[in-house]
C-alpha cells in the first residue's frame, strides 16, 4: 500500500494567555478547527491562515484528574478533513485520531466523539493527525494536563507551549507547505518562534511547576531557563523516579519537560542557537512571596505501566532518505527499512504484553525524532540500564539508539518520525499488536 504525499502528511502529528478550562470530574468540552487569524505583540495587523481550535492558537487547555474520563466532540469547521492526536495518552486504539490505522477522517461539517479514561497523569498535548505537516504548522494543537490524585503543592501550575512559524515577506503566515527543500532537510522550521504561557507573573519565591511542550513541527528547542532554581520531574509526562537537576533542555518536536522550582528572579526562556542565545519569552516578577516553600522537590507519584519482560523480539528500524543520501528504494525523500509511508505488513507484530528491543538506526544527515503511538518505551543506556520512560526519543545524525516497549496496548499503531515534514514524505511505519 502506498499513500500519496497529502495523505501522509497525517503523520504526526499540533505574550499570551492560553484559554482555560477547569479541573472537574469528567466535563465534556467541544473542539472545533477552523481557519482564523491572529494579532500578537505589537503587530497592528490581523496575519491571516492560521487554523485554530476554538478560535484560538493554541486551542484551549484541557485539564483532567487521573482516572477522570475525556469526553470531546470534533466538530470541523475547515474545508478539509480532521482528526485529533491526543499525544502521549494511552488511549485505546479507535480513539487514536489517526487514519487509515485506527479512525476515518472527519469530513468537513462532520463531528466524532473521542471518549476514554485517562490512565496516567501527566503533560500531554493534542493535535491534528490529518494533514498534520501543514494543520499543526498552521496552529492546530494545544495542551492537555491529567493531574495526579495528590499533585504536588505548588504556587502556580503554567504551561508554555514552544513552535515557530514562517511568515512571508507582507508579514503574514506562510501558508505554501509545498517546498521541497522542507523534506529532505531538517524540515519547515519557522522565522517566527513563540513561548505560549497560561501565566506571565509570578512572586518571586513562588513554587512553580513549568510544563514545557515543543508543539513545533520541525524544530528542535534548545533552551536554558533563567530565574528559576529547581529540577526535572517528568519527561514526556512520565515521572522520573528522582527528579534531575535543572539543565540546559533540548527538546525535539512532540517532548515535553515537567520542571519544578522556584522563582528567584524574572524566569526567561533563552533559546540556543550555535554560540548565540535569544531571550524569547519571560515570566515576571510581581511581588514577594512571603513565606517561600523551600522544602526538597519530592518525586512525582509512580506510574503503574507494566515492567518490560523477557525480550523476545529484536527488530531494527533503518533510517535513510534526505539530502545526500538516497540510499533506499522507497518513493520519497525518506524511508524506513526500504519503504516510504506505510506498509502493507507492520514494522512488527506483537502478542499483548510482549516485551521488544527496537534498534533505532540512524545513518542519515540530519536528526529524527522516533515518536511511538498509544505505548512508553526506555532507552537502553551504554551501561545497559534503562533510562526513564518516554514516548518520543530523539536520535541524532549518525546515532544508534536502542529502546525496550512493553506492547500492551491492543491495536495498530503508527511510528514515525515526529519531524513532520520527514513523516509527511515518507518517514513512518506501524506496528501491530494483538
Amino acid at each position: 500500500m502506498l499513500i500519496s504525499r497529502r495523505k501522509m502528511l497525517l503523520g504526526t502529528i499540533a505574550g499570551f494567555s492560553l484559554p482555560r478550562s477547569s479541573t472537574a470530574s469528567n466535563p465534556k468540552h467541544t473542539l472545533r478547527p477552523a481557519p482564523m487569524s491572529v494579532r500578537w505583540g505589537r503587530k497592528s495587523n490581523r496575519m491571516s491562515g492560521f487554523l485554530g481550535f476554538n478560535g484560538s492558537v493554541p486551542g484551549p487547555e484541557l485539564r483532567y484528574r487521573q482516572g477522570d474520563q475525556l469526553d470531546v466532540r470534533l466538530e470541523n469547521g475547515m474545508e478539509d478533513g480532521a482528526l485529533v492526536h491526543w499525544h502521549g495518552v494511552r488511549v485505546p486504539n479507535q480513539m487514536d485520531g489517526v487514519s487509515i490505522l485506527s479512525q476515518e477522517v472527519v469530513p468537513p461539517g462532520g463531528h466524532y466523539d473521542y471518549k476514554f479514561a485517562l490512565p496516567d497523569a501527566g503533560t500531554f498535548w493534542y493535535h491534528s493527525h490529518y494533514m498534520s505537516y501543514e494543520q499543526v504548522g498552521r496552529g492546530l494543537f494545544g495542551p492537555l494536563v491529567v493531574e495526579e490524585h495528590d499533585p504536588p503543592v505548588v504556587d502556580h501550575d503554567i504551561i508554555a507551549m514552544l513552535a515557530d512559524f514562517r511568515t512571508s515577506a507582507d508579514g503574514m503566515l506562510d501558508t505554501d507547505f509545498s517546498a521541497l527543500d522542507d523534506f529532505g532537510r531538517e524540515g519547515r522550521l519557522g522565522n517566527m518562534t513563540r513561548v505560549f504561557l497560561s501565566r506571565n507573573s509570578v512572586q518571586k519565591g513562588d513554587r512553580v511547576r513549568l510544563r514545557l511542550v515543543n508543539a513545533a513541527i520541525d524544530r528542535v528547542f534548545r533552551l536554558d531557563l533563567g530565574g528559576i532554581a529547581g529540577a526535572i520531574v517528568a519527561i514526556d509526562g512520565m515521572p522520573l523516579e528522582t527528579p534531575t537537576q535543572l539543565q540546559p533542555l533540548i527538546l525535539a518536536p512532540a517532548q515535553r519537560i515537567d520542571i519544578i522550582g522556584i522563582a528567584e528572579t524574572e524566569i526567561s526562556f533563552n533559546l540556543r542557537n550555535r554560540n548565540s542565545q535569544a531571550s524569547v519569552a519571560s515570566i515576571s516578577l510581581e511581588g514577594q512571596n512571603p513565606s517561600p516553600d523551600r522544602s526538597p522537590i519530592p518525586a512525582l507519584p509512580k506510574h503503574n505501566l507494566r515492567k518490560p519482560g523477557r525480550i523476545s523480539q529484536s527488530l531494527e528500524l533503518l533510517m535513510r532518505g534526505g539530502e545526500g543520501d538516497r540510499n533506499h528504494s522507497g518513493h520519497s525523500s525518506w524511508a524506513f527499512n526500504g519503504v516510504s509511508g506505510l506498509p502493507n505488513r507492520p514494522f512488527g507484530k506483537f502478542r499483548r504484553g510482549e516485551t521488544a528491543r527496537l534498534i533505532l538506526l540512524n545513518p542519515t544527515g540530519f536528526s529524527h525524532g522516533i515518536h511511538m503511538h498509544g505505548h512508553h518505551f526506555r532507552e537502553i543506556t551504554d551501561n545497559g540500564t534503562l533510562g526513564p520512560l518516554r514516548d518520543t526519543l530523539l536520535v541524532a545524525s549518525g546515532e544508534t539508539r536502542e529502546i525496550v516497549c512493553v506492547f500492551d496496548n491492543p491495536g495498530r499503531w503508527l511510528l514515525h518520525c515526529h519531524m513532520l515534514s520527514h513523516s509527511a514524505d515518507g518517514m513512518a511505519t506501524w506496528v501491530e499488536v494483538s
